[in-house]
């Protein structure tokens, strides 16, 4: 769960400057396109509860009217009361949300306690939950679910069978958030091309009984192989944005697998003519999401890159990156299918 925060940028002299503090500014005279709302009606699949009051909540819905998005994913990761409690809270504005449960681990490793966390699912469908996630697992399980984080247990577990085939038959979609951006588990060197955001979230790979970046894609696709009826959301494109041929060969290989953009448009900005031939050839899997919030300026910047092709703008405090941005450019039958249409062949009816 990301949130950022704007923070004024201050001038400093480059006889001491630290490249954590470097913010450029671009000198081109070029076009430059003021977006506030979406060209086309969006659902946000990546969010979570960054509105924890009502008087936050309301402001966050009068902005996803002025920004255009009609519709918002909230993965709580939650089951039990802390579930029930903010479903309580948003299910108060109808549609405009859907709150999704996570996985209840409590039990396990001991025999029997996939049955309980099967009957816990059930019963957060029944309240009103519509899907799962964000699962989540960097390399030491599933630790994203509350309240009992599934420590060594990977996705691909056969244990978790049980829990995907009742998803299945409870057409809920289901979440899921493998490794981290690449250069996360890069030398933290000058060679590092993401160093700024890989430095504060590297992977520590000498912790025992860890996965590599490798092994958390390889449980991502088995997961998706073995439970064909089960639809999946691979997160943050999969954390594949640094080779996208890895998420595009799942695509064509299981048509239960889609994709979200959620706070990946900071490291795929700057590849626009890659990513306008990405989304071009698998329109009809790749979702929007923001995973950043509900600032009115982030929905801005997140459609700016993917409707213009404006070129070399920056959005070092929003992204954590030093390097310019460019926008993807993709034509409107594109952009209808990720903003919302894809969606809506998934979606709990």
């Amino acid at each position: 769960m990301l949130f950022f925060v704007q923070v004024k940028s201050i001038a400093q002299s480059p006889s001491g400057i630290k490249l954590k503090d470097y913010r450029p500014k671009s000198i081109y005279k070029i076009p430059i396109t003021k977006i506030s709302k979406a060209k086309f009606p969006v659902i946000d699949m990546h969010s979570h509860t960054y509105a924890t009051h009502d008087a936050d909540l309301a402001q966050w819905v009068k902005t996803m009217d002025a920004s255009g998005i009609e519709k918002t994913i909230i993965m709580t990761q939650f089951t039990g009361y802390k579930f029930d409690s903010v479903y309580a809270k948003y299910s108060k504005y109808g549609d405009r949300f859907e709150v999704w449960c996570g996985f209840d681990y409590t039990g396990y490793p001991n025999p029997g306690w996939v049955n309980h966390a099967v009957q816990e699912l059930e019963r957060c469908f029944k309240v009103g939950a519509k899907g799962v996630g964000e699962l989540g697992d960097k390399g030491l399980g599933e630790v994203n679910s509350e309240p009992t984080p599934g420590y060594g247990l990977h996705v691909d577990d056969v244990l978790l069978k049980p829990l995907f085939e009742k998803c299945a038959a409870l057409r809920m979609p289901v979440n899921i958030h493998v490794a981290e951006p690449y250069w996360m588990y890069q030398p933290m060197d000058s060679t590092n091309d993401g160093l700024m955001n890989a430095y504060a979230w590297q992977v520590d790979l000498t912790k025992q009984g860890i996965l590599n970046h490798a092994q958390l894609i390889k449980t991502l696709e088995n997961v998706v192989s073995n439970n064909p009826k089960t639809t999946f959301i691979a997160c943050h494109l999969a954390n594949c944005e640094y080779d996208l041929e890895i998420l595009g060969a799942m695509f064509r290989k299981y048509s239960n697998l889609y994709a979200d953009l959620g706070a990946r448009f900071g490291e795929t900005a700057p590849i626009p003519r890659y990513m306008n031939a990405f989304c071009e050839r698998y329109q009809d899997r790749l979702l929007y999401g923001t995973d950043m919030g509900f600032d009115p300026a982030m929905y801005a910047t997140t459609f700016r890159i993917l409707e213009t092709t404006d070129e070399h703008f920056y959005e070092i405090e929003l992204f954590g990156y030093h390097w310019p941005l460019y926008g993807f450019g993709l034509k409107d039958s594109v952009l209808k299918k990720i903003y919302s249409g894809n969606a809506r062949k998934i979606l709990h009816p």
